[in-house]
């Protein structure tokens, strides 16, 4: 009998919980304007697209994708029409600034990355799994609107670089 009231108070305690928690966002939509997050500074004058990779540290896709990531941003920063009006942006889900630097340590990453160890912009976004893309447009003093939202890596950098200047309708 007071195995059987242990269980019942467990799973109001738990309800309460839930409902207090509530449910978690949805991950950006294209169309939808990008929440507010505390991104590092942009000059907005030349950036005209943002692309937000949420990843950890201790995510193997985020690792296996760390080189093709790489390639993406090489195939940005040497083409002269791209370089300075796409910026790429990193987040590390639940990762501390250590764990953050030991990624862009490990798997050569050149760009920046962010530490999100209390999970706030990752809630924002969402709370999706990684690794997930967002590339936003942006539009001067207009808000930034979301042109792609997808989970998963990208096995074709060229491909995925295409698809962004597609989207984004970047000249």
């Amino acid at each position: 009998m007071k195995r059987n009231r242990t269980v019942v108070i467990a799973a109001i305690l738990i309800l309460a919980l839930m409902s207090a928690v509530g449910v978690a966002a949805e991950p950006p939509k294209v169309g939808s304007t990008l929440p507010a997050l505390k991104l590092p500074r942009l000059d907005e004058s030349k950036v005209s697209v943002l692309i937000i990779q949420v990843f950890s540290l201790y995510c193997p896709y985020c690792q296996k994708d760390a080189p093709n990531m790489n390639r993406f941003f090489s195939l940005i920063e040497n083409n002269p029409k791209l370089k300075g009006k796409i910026k790429i942006i990193g987040i590390g889900a639940g990762n501390t600034q250590f764990e953050v630097n030991t990624f862009k340590k490990k798997y050569h990453v050149e760009f920046p990355l962010t530490a999100d160890p209390d999970y706030s912009a990752h809630k924002i976004l969402g709370e999706v799994r990684t690794p997930y893309f967002i590339v936003v447009k942006l539009n001067g003093s207009k808000k930034m609107e979301v042109v792609y939202s997808r989970l998963g890596g990208h096995e074709n950098p060229e491909a995925f670089l295409d698809e962004v200047v597609r989207l984004s309708g970047i000249q």
